[in-house]
């Protein structure tokens, strides 16, 4: 341990993660980051490090996917014992480096799991993105690296209780997290004349009933269902816009020009990636709702920010969101298009009762996803695994105040 007192955590990163997560991590521990060079930079993480202010050190490992196994092999033999534990993203080739060198210089590893990797490797195969013979040899793969790092890892943390139950299948050793959870002083709800100022300001249609899909658009998520339903339901008289907000959106765009939907110009709508720190929530608040439908889901963290802002949410019964969103959002089965558009006409209708619900599930994100919940539940798991408890911290902290 640091003179400081604070846990010494390296999060070693094999793609690409998420600044509230980061931010989140280093507010607990002394934070390393070991990142990927290219996707640190191309992600935009870089930049929003730099702007954080964070105390974060960060290693930046050149190379593509191969060389950067290489490298980042070397690089955690060569620092690994300069941390009390090594918290790894996921649980597939970056996780096993993290695993092997942990166990052979005698420092805990943590894995930490927000998707389900075998059923998010099963989407390519059912968008034939991938064929029979690769689908079979990836997903056997990823299931001979989720057993081996079950086994080495110390302690396996799975986002929410579906993804729990799955790490269970391959760890003994599993704790719930929350990852980054629900800031819920930023996502919040305002009322209806905010609502509009709030759409003028970010020149979006005043009288439109807007709905929000603020996931990217890849392999596991189905914005196809989303552009039916919104489409079904302006066949059935509601005046409704759908928009997408992400890197991603000019796929989202291009998507629905090539599914031929009617006059797709003047209700799909896209807008560049936003800082989720500072601009994501005032979409959320300027939308009627948000539609998440997807083909596999781990958790879902986007309806549970737009619950925390009272917006109602309609999202696909499946993985994590049947779980965690089960009495707080409208749920509808999976590539259920027809569904999905009834159950948006039923929001647009009974917008009373289902802001209701959608405050409903608000108390629920307080209660159980919090980001104040998430970085303290993760905390204890740290010092848990680590064998440095909260009194040892504070007593050097003390000391090193003196």
């Amino acid at each position: 341990m640091p003179e400081d007192g604070r846990l010494r955590v390296l999060f070693f990163v094999e793609g690409f993660t998420d600044i509230r997560f980061v931010t989140g991590l280093s507010e607990v521990c002394s934070l390393t980051l070991a990142v990927p060079a290219r996707q640190y930079a191309e992600s935009g993480l870089k930049e929003r490090v730099a702007l954080s202010g964070a105390r974060i050190s960060v290693a930046e490992i050149r190379g593509g996917r191969f060389e950067f196994q290489g490298r980042s092999l070397a690089y955690l033999w060569k620092h690994a014992r300069q941390f009390d534990v090594i918290l790894a993203q996921e649980v597939l080739r970056g996780a096993l480096n993290a695993n092997l060198v942990g166990k052979l210089r005698g420092v805990p590893v943590i894995t930490y799991m927000c998707i389900s990797p075998a059923e998010y490797f099963g989407c390519r195969r059912e968008r034939s993105r991938i064929g029979v013979l690769t689908g079979a040899v990836g997903e056997f793969a990823i299931r001979c690296m989720m057993a081996v790092n079950g086994r080495l890892a110390s302690c396996s943390v799975a986002m929410g209780p579906y993804l729990q139950k799955v790490a269970s299948t391959y760890s003994t050793r599993v704790k719930v997290g929350l990852y980054y959870g629900v800031d819920t002083s930023l996502f919040r709800p305002i009322d209806t004349h905010l609502r509009t100022a709030l759409r003028e300001r970010l020149e979006l249609p005043r009288e439109n009933f807007i709905v929000l899909l603020s996931s990217r658009i890849s392999h596991e998520k189905d914005p196809e269902t989303v552009l039916r339903a919104v489409s079904i339901a302006r066949s059935k008289g509601l005046d409704a816009i759908v928009l997408n907000i992400g890197g991603g959106y000019r796929d989202f765009l291009e998507l629905a020009r090539h599914m031929g939907l009617a006059q797709s110009k003047q209700w799909v709508l896209g807008r560049p990636a936003l800082h989720p720190m500072s601009e994501v929530h005032r979409y959320y608040n300027a939308c009627d709702m948000l539609a998440q439908a997807s083909l596999a889901e781990g958790a879902g963290l986007s309806p549970l920010e737009a619950l925390a802002c009272g917006v109602p949410v309609v999202a696909t019964a499946v993985g994590g969101m049947a779980i965690i969103l089960k009495g707080y959002a409208r749920l509808v089965p999976r590539q259920d298009a027809k569904a999905m558009a009834e159950e948006i006409l039923w929001v647009a209708s009974n917008r009373e009762d289902a802001a209701a619900q959608a405050l409903k599930g608000r108390e629920y994100v307080i209660r159980e996803w919090s980001r104040e919940k998430a970085f303290a539940d993760l905390r204890r798991v740290l010092e848990d695994v680590s064998g440095v408890s909260s009194k040892q911290t504070m007593q050097a902290q003390e000391i090193a105040t003196r």
